[in-house]
């Protein structure tokens, strides 16, 4: 959430339609006459999705208190109990996979699908992506299935009609028209997602979560997510995420997995603005510099380094890196993809493998249990695997703390902290960890790194 800005979850309803054996317009004149044809053809694959988690409340006797509700926010009995959240999915295969948002569906306990002609089924999440806010299910038992197929999302303008399907503020199926208004829209995290998004000035209101925005041809182009408001409304700026990148989420499901798993670039990089344009002698801002390269990662096995600018993957421009990311996921781990890049003034193309991040050498993951001051405390060698997993910067090394319980949640440690040395001693292996956890003194000392920071904690058991 931004400053000033209120970002609306949006989830989508679906009542019955009548199926109609026309056929998609195929001339302008056809399209100003009505979009009918096209929700017709549209409509009856998007679905309601009611979902239920259980989820911990802390209720304090101060909640109510404007002062002291939010001093005492910690404070009170944990009691479970049953969330249940409303959105919407779309069909894009005849064996029930149904594509909808991690926001919607993400760790519930219990999901029913409602087709657009009233019939019910359960379903099951299959893969979940909360990055890109994306939820995979496989609805038991279903037949008969409408569905809607992709558009190839990288041949989508600025400019083109579209419709968005879903059910505002609970009233019913609604279909809103519109044009896409802007590609690339990676500056800016919206709902649960990060990355890259296409925007459409389609109205599209809470009540649209999962929903589906389609093309003149009854194509899917994006799975609608959230909108950006003031008011709790649409104000004509609400974003979807790519067609091209669900179908690939989708094809991972149907491998069997049940994270998605994105090829591994292994770079940090940054988006070249004027200032950086000017330094490094560039007449236009565009592209994305490089700033470090794991040795492991393609672009340096291709060859490429520190500071060149990587202009175009695949013949799409990028002008952020989490734009050059998306390209690279869209294509999938097992294809190439053809980076052109600028090297001081010469212009060069080189082909990379997209690949999984290697898990090697050896995590060496490690928990300490007993009794320890560091019960609860688990670990891991870093490798190219542990810095995708971890978000860590490419030249991260030494040993990860991946989770934090017990004992050890009492000493100031973190997910992600880097630890460098226990009691004076210097940390080199998980093992070093289980070793020193053993020991009996009541004086402890932990320094680690943490988000590029030494950070000494200490405290007395």
């Amino acid at each position: 959430m931004r400053i000033g800005l209120v970002l609306a979850i949006v989830c989508a309803t679906v009542f019955p339609v009548a199926v109609s054996s026309q056929t998609v317009p195929e001339t302008q004149g056809q399209i100003q006459l009505s979009f009918a044809p096209v929700v017709r053809q549209a409509a009856p694959a998007v679905v309601n999705i009611y979902a239920q988690r259980i989820v911990a409340q802390r209720r304090s006797p101060f909640a109510d208190d404007p002062f002291f509700g939010d001093l005492f926010r910690n404070f009170g009995q944990v009691t479970p109990r049953v969330q249940d959240s409303l959105g919407s999915g779309v069909i894009v295969s005849d064996d029930g996979i149904v594509v909808s948002n991690f926001h919607v569906v993400g760790n519930a306990t219990e999901i029913r699908v409602v087709l657009n002609d009233r019939r019910e089924y359960d379903a099951d999440i299959i893969l979940t992506d909360e990055e890109s806010d994306l939820a995979i299910l496989k609805l038991r038992n279903a037949t008969d299935l409408s569905v809607l197929d992709f558009a190839d999302s990288d041949q989508v303008e600025v400019g083109e009609l579209v419709l968005a399907i879903g059910n505002p503020f609970g009233v019913g199926q609604t279909v809103s028209s519109g044009i896409i208004s802007g590609l690339a829209r990676s500056g800016i995290a919206v709902g649960s997602g990060r990355g890259y998004f296409i925007q459409t000035d389609a109205p599209i209101n809470p009540g649209n979560s999962g929903g589906a925005l389609v093309d003149m041809h009854g194509r899917l182009v994006g799975v609608n997510t959230a909108i950006i408001t003031r008011s709790g409304a649409s104000h004509g700026i609400g974003f979807a995420i790519p067609a091209n990148l669900v179908a690939q989420v989708v094809a991972q499901a149907r491998d069997g997995q049940t994270r998605f798993q994105r090829p591994w670039a292994g770079v940090t990089a940054q988006a070249v603005d004027a200032t950086l344009a000017e330094a490094v002698d560039q007449r236009i801002p565009e592209g994305v510099i490089l700033l470090e390269l794991h040795p492991e990662s393609p672009l340096a096995m291709a060859g490429l380094q520190p500071g060149d600018i990587i202009l175009s993957v695949d013949g799409a421009v990028v002008n952020s890196a989490p734009e050059m990311m998306f390209r690279l996921a869209s294509r999938g781990i097992g294809s190439t993809s053809a980076l052109v890049y600028r090297r001081g003034a010469d212009m060069q193309q080189v082909q990379i493998d997209l690949i999984a991040p290697p898990d090697n050498p050896d995590r060496q993951a490690r928990s300490i249990s007993g009794r320890s001051a560091l019960r609860g405390l688990s670990v891991a060698r870093i490798n190219p695997a542990v810095i995708a997993e971890f978000n860590l910067p490419p030249s991260a090394q030494g040993v990860l703390v991946t989770s934090v319980q017990d004992f050890a949640a009492r000493t100031g440690l973190r997910t992600g902290d880097i630890v460098q040395a226990i009691n004076g001693e210097q940390v080199r292996s998980t093992d070093d960890v289980l070793r020193l956890a053993s020991s009996q003194s009541r004086n402890w000392q932990m320094d680690v790194l943490r988000d590029g920071r030494r950070v000494s904690l200490r405290y007395r058991i």
